[in-house]
Parts: structure tokens; C-alpha cells; sequence
């Protein structure tokens, strides 16, 4: 079948949606099926790849994101989706492109809604509501979510906790699919000690940190807990891999500081990452409404165990691979200590296993799972 991918806030370099959106995309294509996916970029293009056909949109850079760009020629996208003809629809961002859904039921194509990111915690970040505030629902959440759910066949939700919002509201036409990792690239085997001695001279312990740096992924926290150990004497360096439009006031702040921090833009080669994050004592993921964390996954794979934020889906995700911390530096600092107080081999042994609970394949079998039930909902709906 063809399946017609639609995506917007994606980048031309790194990002979880753009490795979820790639390995899907191959998978799909090894199972026989014809995956063509739309997303917006510098210019117009059509590309025969790995993940199947990707035909790029030009499309405006959102102002403030670091690089985000976005579908805006609705026209353009209709005519494409009438062009191809899809036998199912999967789209990936609530915000702008829900309205293929209705395209979708009036074509009568089945059609899929990935629940990639919270509205709950979108509007909890510093852009969106005050952060602490208290919450029970959220009106303007709720009446998006119900409108999501009632115009696609079926929401996709890749744990348990970002499927609260949609469960809170009532939707029946939820289906729990966990993404994957590369179990193969991101393997412990690509532990390097050139790359300890080149963050980690004098045995610092090495804290990394590998994710865009822009406000839902709170990066600030990471220099928090590297200040926290500091002040506790425990020597530590850090490793802060990624852009956004929070680097340059972190790099300020960690120089105002004097914390040992290198910053790192983007990293295009795979097998660099994979060394870093084999190499490191803990990788930190503090972004507090995080839906699932292919970073975190890819970090367990490589056997380092991470430190997470409470509130997020990621303590659903690793386990006792790693902690969940709360607060600011203290918490995160605290579970960065008790990590690393944990026996090399033992914290290597069961951030591994618990990677290998995630492999891409079950995730690919689990989406076509859902497409297929998404037919049969579309045509009892029809």
C-alpha cells in the first residue's frame, strides 16, 4: 500500500522526528509498501531514498525555532495528496497539519495521527503557561485533542504518558506504539577511549548531553547539575552536542560560569554520535515534556545509562536503566552521582537490555498494525 507521510518542524540535520520519520519510512519499504513522504524545506525536490520517496515543499523557517520550517501551501499539499493517491495517510504535527485528516475522510483514505509532542506540556513551557502552574485539564488542550482525535481513524502514542491527554477526554481510537533504536549503531561496542581523552583527560567524569537546544528541551538544567558538581568537588566535564535558539546564551552562561563545557554543533556523522555517547559516564535528557526520548534510547543502546526529568514519559522509557531526577541542578546532580556510584559494568549490562526491549522492527510491525486497523475503522465510519 502507499503510505503518504506528511511532517512539518523538521530539520535538514538532526532531530528525533527526523530519525523516527527515516527508520519508519524503511521499514515500511522492507515490508513491501510504498512509503512517499512530504516535508517542507529550503526549496522544492523529489528524492528517491532509503525511507522511499521524499518529496520536499519549499517551505518559511519559523522565526525563533533554530530552523524549523513548516508546510504553509495548503493548496500545494492537497493537490500532491490527490496526486498520489495514497491507500493510508500518517501524519506527524497536531498543529498545522490537522487538517489532512478531513482531506483524508472526505477522500475516503484511512488515516493516522502521530501524537509526537504534548499540547499539556507545550503550554506549561516559559512560551506557553507560567511553568509551574497547577493543572487539572486544560480547555484549550482538550477542545485540540478532542479535534485531533475525532478527524483521524486512529492516534498513535508512543507511551503511556502521552497518551493521558488524549485518555482524559475520552478518545477510544488510541493505539500504544513505543518507537525504536538502532541497535546496531548505537551498540556499546563503540566505546573510545580517544574520545575520553579528548573531553575527559584526567578521568573527569563525562556528562553528555545530545539534543536541540531550544526551550521544551530545558538545557539550562544541564549546566544546573554540572554547576551543582562543582560545588560538590566532584570533577566532571560536559558535553553539550546540538543547536537551537538557546546555544549562544548557553555557551555565555557556562563561560560567565567557568564550567568545563564543550559545545558541539551538529554531528552529521552516526558513527561519531555513537562513539560519543558510548564514551560517556551519563547522558542527561532533562526536557520535561518529552513524549518518549530517541536520544535517551539511543544512549541506553550504547550502554550509558541517563538521567531523565520526572515529569516527562522518559522514566517510562528507561526504566532502572537510569533515574529520574526533579527540580534544578541539586536533583539532577544527585542522580548523575548515584549513576555513576553504580559498577561500570553492571550500569553498561542494563542500559543495553533495556534498549533491546525497542527495536526499530517492533515499532514498524506496531505502525502497519495500525494503518491496517485505521481500514477497517475508515470503512465502518464510512
Amino acid at each position: 500500500m502507499r503510505i503518504v507521510r506528511l511532517a512539518n518542524f523538521v530539520t535538514g540535520s538532526s532531530g528525533g522526528l527526523r530519525t523516527a520519520l527515516r527508520e519508519l519510512g524503511a521499514g515500511y519499504l522492507a515490508a513491501g509498501h510504498d512509503p512517499v513522504l512530504i516535508a517542507p524545506g529550503p526549496a522544492d525536490a523529489v528524492e528517491e531514498t532509503g525511507q522511499g520517496t521524499v518529496i520536499t515543499v519549499a517551505g518559511p523557517v519559523v522565526p525563533g525555532t533554530g530552523g524549523y520550517r513548516v508546510l504553509l501551501a495548503r493548496s500545494r499539499v492537497r493537490r500532491l495528496l490527490a496526486d498520489l493517491a495514497p491507500d493510508r495517510i500518517e501524519v506527524s504535527d497536531r498543529t498545522t497539519l490537522r487538517w489532512t485528516g478531513q482531506w483524508a475522510r472526505r477522500a475516503g483514505v484511512p488515516a493516522l495521527m502521530v501524537s509526537h509532542e504534548t499540547l499539556d506540556g507545550l503550554l506549561r513551557l516559559p512560551f506557553g503557561r507560567r511553568p509551574g502552574a497547577a493543572r487539572l485539564t486544560d480547555p484549550v488542550a482538550d477542545r485540540l485533542n478532542a479535534a485531533t482525535a475525532a478527524n483521524y481513524d486512529k492516534v498513535v502514542c508512543t507511551t503511556g504518558w502521552a497518551a493521558r491527554e488524549f485518555t482524559r477526554i475520552g478518545a477510544d481510537n488510541l493505539v500504544r506504539v513505543p518507537l525504536g533504536v538502532d541497535l546496531d549503531q548505537f551498540h556499546p561496542g563503540r566505546h573510545d577511549p580517544a574520545v575520553r581523552e579528548r573531553y575527559a583527560p584526567n578521568g573527569e567524569l563525562l556528562v553528555l548531553h545530545c539534543a536541540r537546544l531550544s526551550a521544551e528541551k530545558c538545557p539550562e538544567r544541564v549546566l544546573a547539575a554540572l554547576a551543582e558538581l562543582r560545588r560538590r568537588r566532584v570533577p566532571a566535564a560536559g558535553v553539550i552536542v546540538g543547536t537551537g535558539p538557546r546555544q549562544s546564551g548557553l555557551r555565555a552562561q557556562a563561560a560567565d560560569a567557568g564550567l568545563d563545557v564543550h559545545f558541539a554543533d551538529y554531528i552529521g556523522d552516526r558513527d561519531e554520535i555513537a562513539r560519543l555517547l558510548a564514551s560517556a559516564d551519563v547522558v542527561v535528557a532533562p526536557g520535561p515534556v518529552e513524549t518518549f526520548g530517541l536520544a535517551a534510547l539511543e544512549a541506553l543502546a550504547a550502554g550509558t545509562p541517563v538521567v531523565v526529568a520526572a515529569e516527562s514519559a522518559l522514566p517510562e522509557v528507561i526504566g532502572d536503566a537510569g533515574l529520574a531526577a526533579t527540580g534544578g541542578g541539586t536533583g539532577f546532580a544527585d542522580a548523575i552521582c548515584a549513576l555513576a556510584a553504580r559498577p561500570v559494568p553492571a550500569r553498561r549490562l542494563a542500559a543495553r537490555r533495556r534498549a533491546e526491549l525497542f527495536p526499530w522492527s517492533a515499532a514498524v510491525a506496531g505502525f502497519l498494525r495500525a494503518h491496517e486497523n485505521a481500514s477497517v475503522l475508515s470503512s465502518r465510519l464510512a
